[in-house]
């Protein structure tokens, strides 16, 4: 009859278990490592978005004050012209 070999004492438990620790750390240390580059490179790229869109509005607000300028600037052109209407108007019915 053939002996069975001890399979615990060939298979060497302690050298594995350490194997496994020190390979689930380095894994968790990537992670870590590689998360804290991720927020950080969010924060940074946030930031400049941020300053972009401050940008954005404000040339949007310099654009919107010259426009409302034109505006008013074409609506007292307008009531120039009603008001000299007005007057020739009146001066030419005023004559019969």
């Amino acid at each position: 009859m053939a002996t069975k070999k001890d399979t615990n004492n060939a298979f060497n438990w302690n050298k594995n278990y350490e194997t496994v620790k020190s390979t689930s750390k380095d894994v968790s240390d990537f992670i870590y490592k590689t998360s804290e580059e991720m927020v950080d490179l969010a924060i940074t790229r946030s930031a400049q978005w941020q300053d972009l869109g401050a940008k954005a509005i404000k040339g949007g607000l310099k654009v919107a004050e010259k426009q409302q300028d034109i505006m008013f600037d074409a609506l007292e052109m307008v009531k120039g012209q009603v008001d000299l209407g007005t007057k020739r108007f009146k001066k030419l019915f005023s004559l019969n």
